[in-house]
């Protein structure tokens, strides 16, 4: 569970697991920096409580004289709307038909909902909070809600969801006699709900021959700065030198004696394009958010009033003094429809589905090149080609 867990501010958390196994000293060289996670964590935040107290009053853990202040509460808030409500049953209703299914195994099946895990057998100081653990005969079920857009999460082999597995076996396994564990990502915004099973042995030889020996090396701060796709969330990543290093490679080919450049090249340069792009304009918000709020001056650079765009100071008055010198409505309004992400938070996500059915469309996307990792079939031209002229 990303956002609450940071309210405790572990050095290790499970949310960052994939960065700091990867590069162990980077946890320690990100402490100097703020965590900027800003509007979407609190989003996720909300999200979650939504959640928690939704599944607590669905599985009897308290009554609904105790949810429904929590529900005015949380309704309160300006980031709640129709589709995260919608969003979130479907959450409570994945995770009831979860149980359910544990129960056809174990009659007595344990659900367990915001559970704090202990993790200090295996990272100092480490501890994390389970979203949802479901515990029967044989097999323990971790669910993590994500609620977040901008990156789809995989449960494969994930990191994050692996210390929650260890911590939720700590915590639970003196009930039954568990030899594997399942791990669901469920993240509703993005469609995308993701399942990983490991045995409890692979699960432990794993953390006994990597988790460990790494979460060591990342809370004494050493080892190798090591860059990579875990670079992203990374608050030091403006002031990295080895991602600095890593992403100048691209400049070897401006130096480049030879005329053209080779396929392997550019695929080179491609697979490099995109996080160099990023880790650019993560530079250029970090140096102007730095020159506003700090004063500092970087060398050769100024700070300067950007160009504006005029607007109106009040549109009701504009429209009233142009009506009252007879000027029509209809040349000086224009009218469209809300646009479809606008539209469907409006109506919410079941609203816009019952109301608008037949009427939306999704065109087949223009054609883009991912590397060959991406899940997506390979476009074909001469089958979209001939596709095109059967439609026609």
């Amino acid at each position: 569970m990303g956002a609450p867990e940071n309210n405790g501010h572990a050095l290790l958390s499970p949310s960052g697991a994939s960065r700091w196994l990867a590069c162990t000293p980077s946890a320690r060289f990100e402490e100097q920096f703020p965590d900027s996670s800003g509007e979407a964590a609190q989003e996720g935040t909300l999200a979650h409580d939504l959640g928690e107290n939704l599944l607590r009053y669905h599985f009897g853990q308290i009554t609904k004289r105790k949810l429904n202040p929590e529900l005015k509460r949380i309704e309160a808030d300006p980031m709640y709307n129709a589709s995260m409500q919608d969003y979130i049953d479907g959450y409570v209703a994945f995770v009831a038909e979860r149980f359910a299914e544990a129960q056809k195994v174990t009659k007595d099946a344990v659900i367990a909902i915001e559970s704090k895990l202990d993790l200090t057998d295996y990272v100092p100081e480490g501890f994390g909070t389970g979203d949802t653990v479901i515990i029967a005969d044989g097999t323990l079920e971790i669910i993590d809600l994500k609620y977040g857009k901008g990156v789809l999460v995989n449960a494969d082999n994930n990191n994050q969801m692996k210390l929650y597995a260890l911590g939720a076996l700590r915590e639970f396994d003196f009930m039954y006699e568990i030899d594997t564990v399942r791990m669901t990502i469920y993240q509703p915004r993005l469609d995308n709900v993701s399942s990983f099973e490991m045995k409890v042995k692979e699960l432990r030889d794993w953390a006994a021959y990597e988790l460990i020996p790494k979460a060591k090396m990342a809370f004494a701060g050493e080892g190798d700065f090591v860059t990579g796709e875990h670079c992203r969330f990374c608050r030091a990543r403006n002031r990295c030198k080895a991602l600095a290093d890593e992403n100048m490679k691209l400049a070897k080919y401006e130096f480049a004696e030879i005329p053209q450049l080779t396929n392997e090249e550019i695929a080179d340069i491609l697979s490099r394009a995109k996080a160099f792009k990023s880790w650019i304009s993560s530079i250029e918000d970090y140096a102007l958010q730095q020159a506003i709020d700090n004063g500092v001056e970087w060398p050769g650079f100024k700070l300067v009033e950007g160009r504006s765009v005029r607007t109106y100071l009040d549109q009701d008055k504009v429209a009233q003094r142009l009506v009252e010198n007879g000027w029509d409505e209809n040349v000086i309004y224009t009218r469209s429809l809300l646009g479809i992400t606008a539209m469907e938070k409006t109506l919410s996500k079941k609203g816009f589905a019952e109301l608008l059915d037949g009427l939306v469309i999704k065109p087949p996307g223009k054609p883009t090149l991912v590397p060959e990792s991406d899940k997506r079939p390979a476009w074909n031209s001469t089958e979209s080609a001939i596709n095109d002229f059967k439609s026609n």
